[in-house]
């Protein structure tokens, strides 16, 4: 592993700085489209993304 493990100090670190770069008021946005990424990501590596587009296919026949 070439950097090892991040404490505390480094996410605090980090977390200011896009504090400072960002701003406090796009943070809820930023978080908010982070998450749907995370989630997004997450369906299509586990098929979950199949399923709702037969769902769809199956209701629009």
């Amino acid at each position: 592993m070439l950097f090892g493990k991040i404490g505390w100090m480094e996410v605090a670190l980090i977390l200011a700085i896009v504090l400072i770069v960002f701003g406090p008021g796009k943070l809820p946005g930023l978080s908010r489209s982070l998450g749907e990424a995370i989630r997004n990501y997450k369906d299509a590596a586990g098929g979950k993304g199949q399923a709702k587009e037969e769902e769809t296919k199956e209701a629009e026949a």
